[in-house]
């Protein structure tokens, strides 16, 4: 059985995001898979993608630079933000899956009509948060979308601050909400989302874990 290789492509321009993000990614494979992950960072766009204009920027980015990383030979493609940006484009353009963290993401905490909230930092993203949920067809379940407090900006620089605004917020989600399930919308949230997961008494859906899984069960698909 031949290796299979998985692209994780951060669609905005910082590194240590990419390895952050690789890291759990890698993290997410049983130890006998025959599966290489591999991080590729965006050549140009935001560093943090923080509202519209800057979604819309790297789903260009992706849709010219997700061929470019799909032919050194990738056997399936992640779309490492939350957004999803470029997805559906290059979806169209590659024979290879592609898979979105978002997608993954809504779709593992939605399972079985779950009743789930999403929890982000970034307020200017908000309608296209509700949106992802409509188009992946998990809207009816979707009970609120938490946005933490605190300048966005800020509370991304200091890990610890992060978390903290991440998990008051998840709090909210279930005692004010009734959420059953949390997914963390956002990549370079994917470190604060695994510290704070045992806090909380449901499960937090990590999107770059589940990506992984999905993009896995697709490799599989079409090679069966």
């Amino acid at each position: 059985m031949s290796i299979k290789r998985i692209a994780l492509l951060n669609p905005n321009t910082n590194d240590d995001t990419t390895q952050m993000m690789l890291g759990i990614a890698q993290q997410a494979l049983l130890p006998a898979s025959r599966v290489l992950i591999e991080g590729r960072t965006a050549p140009r766009g935001q560093s943090l993608i923080v509202n519209e204009p800057a979604l819309a920027e790297a789903a260009q980015v992706v849709q010219e630079y997700g061929p470019q990383v799909a032919a050194e030979g990738f056997d399936a493609l992640i779309v490492a933000a939350f957004g999803d940006p470029g997805l559906t484009a290059l979806r169209e353009q590659l024979a290879i899956p592609v898979t979105g963290i978002a997608e993954a993401g809504i779709a593992e905490a939605a399972a079985g009509g779950r009743r789930y909230s999403i929890v982000s930092t970034t307020p200017e993203l908000r309608n296209s948060l509700q949106y992802l949920a409509g188009r992946y067809g998990h809207a009816d379940s979707l009970v609120s979308i938490r946005i933490t407090r605190g300048e966005v900006q800020r509370v991304m620089q200091d890990p610890l601050r992060m978390a903290e605004a991440l998990l008051d917020s998840c709090r909210d989600a279930i005692e004010l909400d009734g959420a059953e399930a949390i997914v963390i919308g956002g990549g370079p949230l994917a470190s604060a989302a695994r510290a704070i997961a045992a806090l909380l008494g449901v499960p937090v859906i990590e999107p770059v874990v589940a990506a992984v899984r999905l993009s896995l069960q697709r490799c599989t698909a079409t090679t069966a």
